[in-house]
Parts: C-alpha cells; structure tokens; sequence
C-alpha cells in the first residue's frame, strides 16, 4: 500500500454494513470469534475513511521530521489524551522509592537470577506500592551486562508467570477465575505458572535478556472501584461515572506505572534502560501501545492481540466496537470516548496515528487467526497505516502492499507484523517471533 498522501485515504469495500443487534443474539457466540451479531467477514465492513497522519489540524502537511515533532505529534497526542484514554496527570511523584526485597542468583535451576522488587509512589511506605518480578541471565555482570529487558505487566500476580514456588504470591485484588484458580478475588498456590506459557522466562532468559513484570491489579484493579484506589486515589482520580470528560482510566493508569518501572530501570545497573522491550497482551497491549506513544524511553513496543482500543482501526467495527468496550469496560478509556459509540465515523483519529506517535521507535503488532474479536486485519492496518511517519524518519516500514499470510512474519524496517494460527493468547510462536525482531533492534552490535 503506498504512503497516504492528501487529506484522506479512502478505503472501499462491496458491501454496507447488514447486521442486527438484537438482545438474543448478544446471548449467543460465533465459534472462535466472539459474540454474535457482530462483524467477523471482510464483505460486510462498511466503507471507511482514514485520516492522514501527517495531515495538520489548520490542514497543512507535514513534510520533514521537525515540524512532525513539534507540530503534528503534540496534536495527536492531545487528541488521544483528550478523546480516548484520558489525560495523564503527573509523572514520577516525589519520594518515589525502591527496595530489593529478595534475591536469588541461582534460580530455575541455576538458568537465571530472580529479584524481587518493591515500588514505593511515594515516600509513605504505607502508601500505594507495586511489586515487581525480574529473571535475568545468571551473573552479577559481564560482557554482555546491563542486560536488555522485556516488560510487561501481567493478569493474576508475579506468581502466574513462571512455575517457582520462591515468587511471592499476590495479595492483591484480581478478577475471580476458576480456570486459574483465583477464589474470592485472591490469588491461591495453585495460580502458581498458571500463565507460564504465555512468558517463555527460560527462553527469553537464555536468548540474552531479562524479563520484568508486575500485576496490572497494583497499579489499578480491572474493574470501576480500581479508578479509586492505588494509583488512581494518589491523582484524586473520581469515580467510574464522575470523572471529567477527559480524566484517565485504568489503561492510563497501567501506562503509567509502565513508565514509573522505567524510573526504576534507570537506576538499576544489570539493567539496560535503553534497550527496553514494553510488551502487553490484549487489554495490556492497549497499554503498551499508550505508554509507547507518552514515553520516549521505550526503546520497541510490542501489541499482542491488543484488539480495539489497542492497534485495531477502531473506524473498521470489525469484531469489537468502541459501543461495545464502552459498555464492557466503562473503567477503562475517557468518559469522552463514549461519544464515538456506534459513531466510529467521527472520531477524528484511529489506531494507526497511535502507533505512529511512537515513531521512529520499532513497533511489532502480532495477531491471531482466530481472534477475529480483535480484529486481525484492522491490527496490521493499523501497522501499515503508520508507515508515512515512519518514512519521515527514512523508514520503509513493514516493506509489504498486503497483509502476510499465516505464519509469515514481517520483520520490517521500524514496524513488523505477524498472524499466526490459534485463539486469543500469547504462545511460543510468538516469543520466537518477538526474541528474533529484539536481536535486530535492541541487541549491542
């Protein structure tokens, strides 16, 4: 697909939208793909327009890389601030400290050191913390020391990620889950590995990084009251339906404290801070993709499945709608991305300008087959559509006119992209896929 190019790129399809919503259908499910009475075929997506990343709110273009820095990218990035995710209101608060709580530099085994450490937002001890899980290469140092990191927050606890009976089991609130064995909305000794698949630790460890994670729930739990506690209460964050227009969300809140591990790395000598691979799943590869787009610190940017919201062209209603989020998860976007349910025409941005905020920095959008619910086309639209910043930094991009076909990973210049078989999840395809595209961008020469 070329470069877009004037006020608008069009994009036409043969049929108009022919859906029924109706409360019966909402009850029911398309196999593999999600609720009914949603859009999962290509002939049945409306036409659409997107709007030109580089095309300028006063409707001048942007032409070289200095006036998208100081110009176009503080325009979307307001757009998204004010429109979709809501507004972040501070950065690293004062007295924001940290402690290694325990350390083991023989564990799995002896393939890796595990750290465990605690964050303080505050000077209060007694505050809101977050508890963060790091497995690194084993050493103190060497050649290859400070390591590069992947970091991404996970869903039932530190604990979830890695079958080690050492990592301190979450106390927090989680959603409850009886396939992963939270009871009462508290995680047990059996939610131990229960996502172990899903971080491949002893891979990524042993191709040369270190991983790093900590539970989205410490920084805000994924339901309304989270808006509240935590994170949110040291903002005054208001409640679900009390916020201003523009006030943040949880996925604000968990970019946030993305960027606060950042503040920590920074002061970290095993860890690389310049080499840092931000990752996320689903709903935290929305954030992922947010704290990407607000923090130039991240060094690659990683969307798995991230869907609606995420990297997904919301102006598509392919799967997952903005009405449909909004009504799932009120807690988390801006109260003023309300105003674009079932007026997805209107929004005056889309997903492919929020990855290109993170332009000239390498993003990797993965989908899968079966995830239709997230859209898989719309992700890698997404992707390509943001190839027009990255030409301003002399950037091919992904380097495709199509989308790649099943397991047949793009490994573009500044994007890549990739769809492999399966469901909603995270899996050993995909870590190889991501560990291959990390050697080329964050690994020393």
């Amino acid at each position: 697909m070329p470069a877009l190019k004037g006020c608008y790129l069009m994009i036409h399809f043969s049929r108009f939208f022919a859906f029924v919503l109706s409360a019966a259908a909402s009850l029911t499910f398309a196999a593999n793909f999600g609720p009914a009475g949603f859009i999962y075929e290509e002939n049945q997506v409306p036409p659409y327009t997107t709007s030109d990343p580089l095309r300028c709110q006063d409707g001048s273009l942007v032409k070289d890389v200095q006036t998208w820095e100081n110009k176009r990218r503080p325009e979307l990035l307001e757009i998204f601030s004010r429109e979709v995710y809501g507004r972040t209101p501070g950065g690293r608060l004062a007295g924001m400290h940290w402690e290694e709580t325990s350390v083991d530099r023989a564990a799995l085994g002896g393939q890796a050191v595990r750290r465990e450490i605690t964050l303080w937002f505050t000077e209060n001890k007694n505050g809101p913390k977050a508890r963060l899980l790091i497995y690194q290469p084993p050493g103190n140092a060497g050649k290859h020391a400070p390591w590069p990191v992947f970091l991404g927050l996970n869903f039932f606890g530190n604990q979830s990620v890695a079958n080690d009976p050492a990592i301190t089991l979450s106390p927090a609130w989680m959603r409850p889950s009886a396939e992963f064995h939270v009871v009462e909305n508290r995680a047990t000794e059996k939610t131990r590995g229960v996502h172990a698949g899903r971080w491949s630790i002893e891979t990524v460890v042993a191709r040369g990084y270190a991983t790093a994670t900590l539970y989205c729930g410490d920084l805000s739990e994924d339901r309304s009251e989270g808006l509240v506690r935590d994170v949110g209460a040291l903002f005054k964050t208001k409640a679900v339906n009390e916020r201003a227009p523009d006030e943040w969300g949880a996925i604000g809140i968990w970019a946030w404290g993305l960027s606060r591990i950042m503040d920590y790395f920074e002061n970290d000598p095993e860890l690389d801070a310049s080499r840092v691979a931000v990752h996320g799943h689903s709903r935290l590869g929305k954030a992922a993709l947010w704290a990407g787009a607000q923090d130039p610190r991240f060094a690659l940017v990683i969307s798995n499945n991230s869907g609606c919201g995420g990297a997904a062209l919301s102006k598509r209603i392919f799967g997952e709608t903005v009405q449909r989020i909004n009504g799932s998860f009120p807690f988390w976007f801006a109260v003023n991305f309300r105003n674009y349910n079932g007026r997805e025409d209107k929004l005056p941005i889309d997903q492919h300008e929020l990855i290109g905020l993170i332009a000239p920095r390498p993003v990797y959008v993965a989908s899968a087959q079966e995830d239709r619910w997230a859209d898989p086309k719309g992700e890698y639209l997404g992707a390509k559509l943001s190839e027009p910043v990255y030409a301003l930094y002399g950037k091919t991009g992904l380097g495709v006119k199509e989308m790649p076909a099943l397991h047949y990973p793009v490994h573009g210049d500044g994007l890549a992209y990739h769809l492999r078989a399966g469901k909603h999840d995270i899996n050993t395809y995909d870590w190889t896929r991501y560990l291959d595209y990390a050697d080329r961008v964050l690994k020393k020469p």
